[in-house]
């Protein structure tokens, strides 16, 4: 679980796991650093625990929060929706006010659409991992991108 993953490289005495489908998302309010990870679903869905606090999600105030980003997608299933709910996830912490930090590099993923990608195309909005495909290129990738991410927290 790519969660816990990085709560491993970073250490736990940084990070709290809490899941959408179990705990009341209003916590978010609660930490000035937040790692939110979602999978796209099918044909660029929200999963379906993001989508029942979807709403109240809007609802928070996230202002001062820093939050970093990644998604778990299937580019070669599902290539033209590949990373779709972490383009949507970016644009409802950003709207309730939250400083995204954790963008990746596009290069090296073979997709053919994302709303997951900044407007440039250039990168994506978090880290974007494919269990699928590419599993063997998420540790390097977690490696990298919980050291940067440490970095733009200012942490370390």
């Amino acid at each position: 679980m790519a969660a816990e993953k990085i709560r491993d490289r970073l250490g736990e005495e940084w990070i709290d796991l809490h899941n959408v489908a179990e705990d009341d998302i209003a916590q978010m309010q609660d930490y000035d650093f937040l790692i939110l990870g979602i999978p796209t679903w099918d044909y660029g869905e929200l999963q379906e625990d993001w989508e029942n606090c979807w709403d109240q999600l809007a609802q928070l105030d996230l202002s001062g929060k820093t939050v970093a980003l990644y998604g778990l997608g299937d580019q070669e299933g599902y290539p033209q929706w590949y990373q779709d709910a972490l383009g949507y996830l970016h644009a409802q912490v950003v709207a309730v006010g939250a400083k995204a930090v954790g963008y990746w590099p596009a290069d090296g993923y073979q997709f053919e659409e994302s709303k997951g990608l900044t407007p440039d195309g250039s990168q994506f909005v978090g880290l974007a991992l494919d269990e699928e495909n590419e599993f063997d290129r998420s540790d390097e990738r977690l490696d990298q991108w919980c050291a940067q991410v440490m970095r733009e927290f200012g942490l370390k």
